[in-house]
């Protein structure tokens, strides 16, 4: 049942990996681009941002084309973007190939993730996206290795046709072995302007709360990994090899959660697996806004490590419920989900990244939004309410 497992992994690094392996080349990349590198952190933003879009598209396309198609596609898109981000000599042209970038990315996310919710139930769904979430997470550590690597004796495009030849080893895989999950549904609808079809999935109230606590975690996430450059190495000074040992440290804080959290969710089951999720990532804004004025890498990276076993315990869990009470329109609700996830995150942290704040104190606000998510929580009734949790759990 698990053999279309390691496919699904390839197809999970694809984002990762455009995110996580040219960080340690952006001051760099700032230097040849004629940018600073706070603007060029709309190179992340951008990038995710499209991956949302693309995302409304994507998922009603793999409703009725199929999963494998559709993922094809994406990588295509990705392969090509990858190669126009290598010869981009401008911020402008970097910009728009990495939105390009993102919606190939968003075309292969769907599909895998779609795939999970038309092969396992929605507790089942939760321990396979935390198993996926495990290996989205090991890109974190070893990504920027690689990428500082190729940096210095190569330069920063060499980290995009790294990514080219990705898709390429990849796509080959991914044709060869990926079987078709999906029924095809040739009379579907594909127009992202059939909000009929959507109206129903995001006004269920599992989806509502699901969702939203995804979105603010993924914001967490994004806010840390656009700024982390500009805090650590410029603010804080640290070299591009200290950057990397933090980041890596993070990401390695990361894999243990994910890899714990499916035991998490068997023998604690979903409402505790939430509850500890938020608790978490709770904490941590208190600690991240106490510590926020002490300028160490660690006063700043402890409360992200924190932060990131709240986030691996809350993703998987809350997308299989909020995927769950969606069988027949698994790829729309995926789309939705990623497009709150990606797009609504993007938006929430650069609405936040104007804020006249230290970025330490930025990423505490996101973090502290969990006392709300926790409190609602644990005062909904299993029977009614805001949010319950799905009777397919």
């Amino acid at each position: 049942m698990l053999s279309f497992l390691p496919v699904l992994m390839l197809m999970v690094v694809f984002s990762p990996l455009a995110i996580d392996i040219f960080l340690p080349a952006l001051p760099q990349m700032a230097d040849d681009l004629q940018t600073d590198l706070t603007f060029l952190q709309w190179s992340i933003s951008g990038f995710l941002f499209a991956m949302g879009i693309g995302q409304l598209f994507a998922g009603p396309l793999a409703d009725k084309y199929g999963r494998k198609p559709v993922a094809m596609a994406g990588i295509a898109i990705y392969f090509v973007a990858c190669l126009a981000c290598a010869v981009a000599d401008t911020i402008e042209l970097h910009l728009l190939t990495r939105f390009i970038h993102g919606l190939g990315t968003c075309a292969i996310v769907v599909s895998a993730f779609a795939i999970v919710r038309d092969k396992f139930d929605a507790k089942e769904s939760g321990i396979i996206y935390s198993y996926l979430n495990g290996v989205i997470c090991c890109i974190p550590a070893l990504a920027p290795i690689l990428g500082g690597w190729l940096t210095d004796e190569y330069g920063w495009q060499s980290n995009f046709l790294f990514m080219a030849a990705y898709a390429l080893g990849a796509g080959v895989l991914v044709a060869t072995k990926l079987k078709e999950s999906h029924q095809v549904d040739k009379q579907h609808s594909v127009s992202v302007c059939n909000l009929g079809r959507y109206k129903s999935i995001i006004t269920h109230p599992v989806f509502i709360f699901h969702s939203l606590a995804i979105l603010v975690a993924m914001a967490v996430i994004i806010a840390y990994v656009s700024s982390a450059p500009a805090w650590l190495m410029v603010e804080l000074g640290l070299s591009s090899q200290d950057f990397v040992f933090w980041f890596s440290l993070n990401a390695i804080v990361n894999i243990t959660a994910c890899l714990t959290a499916p035991k998490c969710i068997r023998r604690l089951g979903v409402r505790t697996t939430i509850s500890l999720g938020c608790l978490c990532l709770f904490v941590s804004g208190v600690l991240m806004a106490s510590l926020w004025s002490i300028l160490t890498p660690l006063a700043f990276m402890m409360p992200i490590m924190l932060s990131s076993v709240g986030f691996s315990l809350l993703m998987g869990t809350c997308s299989g419920q909020a995927l769950a009470p969606f069988g027949e329109k698994a790829g729309t609700a995926s789309a939705l989900l990623g497009f709150l996830q990606m797009s609504g995150s993007a938006v929430l942290v650069g609405l936040i990244q104007q804020l006249p704040i230290s970025i330490p104190v930025q990423v505490a606000m996101l973090m502290l939004l969990f006392a709300v998510f926790g409190t609602v929580w644990l005062l909904a009734k299993d029977n009614g309410g805001l949010v319950f949790e799905s009777k397919a759990s």
